[in-house]
């Protein structure tokens, strides 16, 4: 590091919620860190550990060293480089409530039945909002561009090309980056990895989009509906599994071109959809996204075709075959989402499970009967339905570990009281004057 004036070395892993969190050191200290030496107290992340066992240590994983670029950090005071860690106990045990470390059980897990990797394609979307004169974040955005669209030039496209840029240098290969479709509303896709790389990569995403946005006077959120009445923003999220080097979702011969594991992967999908919602989509405000109208689904189904469904199989085939999973939303945590859907797939393929027969209308514009008559099932409209279906998944509680499951649950029953007992505006505006 010496030879490109790093100084300062941040130690980065994240709490439940998903929220990155860091320890930084100096350049004094760096031989002591990367030996994973470096102590830091867990009774302050949420959903760590009691103060009467608070020491935590970070062991870094040094895949995950970068350097981070000048564009947003300033070099005048040294470089700053970055090592995501693992959570452990001071002797060394893995800790149990480490949501990377979840995510890596699933993926040993995985292994253990001859398969060699899953590999996971976000699209994670954001909103670009301006700041107030105090700087704080409004809703306001300046433009009212749409999908695709690229004038005229303005902060937001600006802003784009620079987290970009940014992300390039990083080590990200992106494929492509545009305006979506509600106003100030943008999508940065980056190339498909294994499980561990992608949640990552989806950490640091956050942090460089939010960062670069900072720079440019304006707001970065990954909020799934900020403004009502428009699209709020979701993380699709592609994915397939190799087995021998080989896409084990492809099968030439078969209907669909789905092999049997593919099937079963995409019904352990459905089938545990109900909860892992909780994880893959864990705001109140979530669920005000996914509601008809959006672009987001609402039904548990899965199509060879429409975008409608939950689950919808894009028409490459070959070593690019891949179920895309549309519910979940940015705001999850990407190692305990990904821990999920690899739980929830690899629970089809020892069942054998297979899926119902593939929806190929639009199921939004099915009527209630068709729907029964196809056996869709609605996701869960609310945190509070979701909660409780997540506490009748016994597959999903498993993956999550009892540490990690029996905190968020507690924290999100917190969130949805919290918002339950709240007046909002909406009912002061409908009530106050009728009653």
């Amino acid at each position: 590091m010496a030879e490109h004036d790093v100084r300062f070395l941040r130690l980065q892993f994240t709490d439940i919620l998903g929220k990155n969190k860091n320890v930084e050191v100096p350049a004094s200290q760096f031989e002591k860190a990367l030996d994973g030496e470096m102590m830091f107290d867990g009774s302050s992340i949420e959903g760590f550990t009691r103060i009467e066992e608070s020491d935590m240590l970070l062991k870094p994983d040094y895949n995950t060293f970068v350097i981070f670029p000048d564009e947003i950090e300033d070099a005048s005071r040294g470089r700053v480089a970055r090592l995501i860690c693992d959570v452990t106990y001071p002797d060394g045990t893995p800790f149990e409530g480490d949501p990377r470390g979840v995510l890596k059980r699933q993926i040993e897990r995985l292994k253990q039945l001859g398969f060699d990797s899953m590999s996971a394609g976000p699209e994670p979307e954001f909103f670009l909002f301006l700041r107030d004169e105090e700087g704080l974040p409004t809703i306001e955005t300046h433009d009212q561009a749409g999908y695709f669209d690229l004038a005229p030039i303005d902060k937001g496209e600006e802003a784009r090309r620079d987290m970009v840029n940014v992300l390039v240098d990083m080590g990200f290969e992106i494929e492509a980056a545009h305006h979506e479709v509600a106003p100030g509303q943008h999508e940065i896709d980056f190339k498909y990895a294994d499980a561990l790389e992608t949640a990552d990569n989806i950490a640091t995403f956050k942090f460089v989009v939010k960062r670069v946005a900072l720079l440019h006077g304006l707001h970065a959120t990954f909020m799934p509906k900020p403004i009502a009445g428009i699209n709020g923003s979701g993380m699709h999220t592609h994915l397939s599994i190799f087995k021998n080097g080989e896409n084990a979702f492809y099968d030439p011969k078969a209907e669909y071109q789905l092999s049997r594991t593919a099937l079963n992967f995409i019904a352990g999908l459905l089938a545990h959809a109900p909860g892992m919602v909780a994880i893959t989509n864990p705001l109140v405000n979530s669920y005000k996204r996914l509601t008809p109208g959006y672009e987001a689904p609402t039904n548990i189904a899965w199509s060879a075709s429409n975008r409608s469904a939950m689950i919808r199989i894009p028409a490459r085939r070959g070593v690019g075959t891949r179920a895309e999973l549309r519910m979940p939303d940015p705001s999850t945590n990407p190692y305990l989402a990904l821990a999920v859907m690899l739980a929830a797939g690899l629970d089809g393929i020892e069942k054998d499970l297979l899926p119902p027969p593939s929806i190929q209308r639009n199921i939004f514009s099915m009527t209630v009967r068709e729907r029964r008559r196809h056996k869709i099932k609605e996701l869960p409209g609310t945190l509070r339905e979701a909660i409780v279906a997540l506490e009748k998944d016994e597959v999903i509680k498993e993956a999550l570990g009892e540490h990690i499951y029996h905190h968020f649950i507690q924290a999100k029953r917190l969130e949805w009281e919290d918002y339950r007992i709240t007046v909002h505006d909406w009912e002061l505006d409908r009530y106050l004057s009728e009653y």
